[in-house]
C-alpha cells in the first residue's frame, strides 16, 4: 500500500511528465521494443506509427497518478483496458517488463529528478496498478473459460461463410473446428483474431466487433478493408487471403461496450462507416428479443456502394412498426435514390429527428470514426442528454470525446 508521502512524491513529478508530453511514452515504447522485441507480437504496431497508442498511454499514466488517493474512480477505464488486455493474452510477467521500462524511461528523460526516492515511489505506484490489472484480467480469463461453450486462450475455428456486404466491408462467419458450442456474448462486444502468416511481419492480434446476435454455434465479424493512409495488414489478409474452409485462432468475446437497456426503453443506435458493426449486433439482438420499445438505427456513410447491410436493416424495420432507420450519404452516387436508399445528405444531423429521439428514457449507443463520434456527442450533450445514457465505442486506443 502506498504511503501518503510516496503518493505526494509521485504527484510532485506530474508537472515534469506533463512537460514531457507523449514523448515520454514514445521513448518508453522505443526502448521496450528494442530490448523486448517479442512484445511486438502483442502490441498493434499500426497504433504506434499513428501515435495513438503513446498518447493513450501517456493520458492513462497521468490519470492514474492524479488519482492515487482513490484509484477506484478509474474503475471504468481499468475495465476497458483489462478487457482489451485479455484479447492479447497479456500475462502477469509482462507487467514486470513494462514496469522496468517505465522506470528506466523516467531515469533517462529526467535524470536530475529521478532520485532513488522518486523511482521507488513510482515502482510502488506502478506495482499497485499492475496488480489491479492482473487480478481483474485473471477474473476475465476464468469467466471466459467457465462459461457454457467458453474457453481459455486461443481456440481453432474454421471460416464457414465469407460475404461481401459493401464495396469495403466483408463478413466472416467462423464455427469451431471441434464442433462444440460457443459461448454467448453481449451485443456490442468484440472478438479477437490471432494470426501468423508469411504476409505478416509479426504475429498479429486484432479485435473486431461481433456483427450479429449470439447463436451458440458460430461468430460473425464484419471487417472493413483498410487502405488509408496505408493498407491494413490484417484486414488485407482477411479480405484477400482467408477463404472458406481455412482455419484461424480466435480468443473469447470480450469488451466493456455492450447493450444494456430496460425492457421497454427507447434505443437509438448511431453509426458512421464500419462503426455499424456493433450497432448491427445490438439491432439484431433487440429484434431477436422482440424489444417492445422504439428502436432507431441511424447510419451515415459515403454512398450506396459503401452502405453495408442496407437490405437487412430495412427488413427488420418492416417487420415491426416500432423499428426505424434513417441514413445519411455524404456523396450520393447517380444510382443512389433519395428517400429510398438514403434520407439525407452530408454529415449526420440529428436536429430533424429530435422530437422522436429525445426522451428522458432513451439510451444512445454510437460508434464510428473519431470526428463522427465527437459530432454526435456534441449534438446529444446540447440536448441535455445525461452522460449515463451515452454509450460509445471508439475503435483503436480509447480517447475521451
Amino acid at each position: 500500500m502506498l504511503q501518503p508521502d510516496q503518493i505526494a512524491t509521485v504527484q510532485a513529478t506530474l508537472p515534469l511528465l506533463e512537460s514531457a508530453g507523449p514523448a515520454l511514452t514514445e521513448h518508453f515504447y522505443a526502448r521496450m521494443f528494442r530490448d523486448n522485441p517479442e512484445l511486438k507480437d502483442v502490441f498493434n504496431l499500426a497504433h504506434q506509427t499513428s501515435g495513438a497508442q503513446p498518447v493513450a498511454l501517456f493520458n492513462a499514466i497521468l490519470a492514474y497518478a492524479r488519482h492515487l488517493h482513490n484509484p477506484a474512480v478509474l474503475s471504468q477505464a481499468v475495465e476497458r483496458i483489462a478487457q482489451k488486455h485479455t484479447g492479447f493474452l497479456i500475462r502477469p510477467q509482462q507487467y514486470a517488463i513494462v514496469g522496468h521500462h517505465l522506470l528506466e524511461t523516467i531515469r533517462e528523460l529526467a535524470p536530475d529528478a529521478a532520485t532513488p526516492e522518486v523511482l521507488h515511489a513510482w515502482e510502488l505506484a506502478y506495482g499497485q496498478l499492475a496488480q489491479i490489472f492482473i487480478d481483474r484480467e485473471s477474473e476475465i480469463y476464468d469467466q471466459a473459460a467457465s462459461a457454457d461453450g467458453g474457453w481459455r486462450g486461443t481456440r481453432r475455428f474454421r471460416l464457414v461463410h465469407k460475404t461481401a456486404e459493401s464495396q469495403l466491408i466483408t463478413s466472416f462467419e467462423f464455427a469451431p473446428v471441434d464442433g462444440k458450442a460457443v459461448s454467448a456474448f453481449k451485443p456490442g462486444q468484440y472478438l479477437t483474431v490471432s494470426i501468423s502468416h508469411p504476409s505478416l511481419k509479426q504475429h498479429e492480434y486484432r479485435q473486431y466487433s461481433l456483427s450479429d446476435a449470439p447463436n451458440g454455434r458460430s461468430y460473425r465479424i464484419s471487417v472493413k478493408r483498410e487502405d488509408r493512409p496505408v493498407p491494413g495488414q490484417v484486414s488485407t489478409y482477411l479480405h484477400d487471403e482467408l477463404q472458406v474452409g481455412d482455419e484461424i485462432d480466435l480468443l473469447p468475446p470480450a469488451g466493456d461496450f455492450y447493450l444494456e437497456v430496460q425492457n421497454d426503453a427507447p434505443v437509438v443506435l448511431l453509426s458512421g462507416g464500419v462503426g455499424l458493426t456493433p450497432m448491427l449486433s445490438m439491432f439484431n439482438s433487440l429484434a431477436q428479443a422482440d424489444h417492445p420499445g422504439p428502436v432507431y438505427f441511424l447510419h451515415g456513410c459515403e454512398n450506396g456502394r459503401q452502405h453495408a447491410f442496407a437490405r437487412h436493416v430495412a427488413d427488420l424495420c418492416e417487420a415491426r412498426e416500432s423499428r426505424h432507420s434513417f441514413t445519411w450519404y455524404q456523396a450520393p452516387l447517380e444510382t443512389d435514390i433519395a428517400d429510398q436508399d438514403y434520407q439525407a445528405t452530408g454529415l449526420m444531423d440529428l436536429a430533424p429527428l429530435r422530437a422522436a429521439l429525445d426522451t428522458e428514457q432513451t439510451e444512445y449507443y454510437f460508434c464510428g470514426p473519431l470526428p463522427f463520434m465527437q459530432a454526435i456527442h456534441r449534438q446529444l450533450k446540447a440536448w441535455g442528454v445525461a452522460d449515463c445514457r451515452l454509450h460509445y465505442e471508439l475503435f483503436g486506443p480509447h480517447q475521451a470525446l
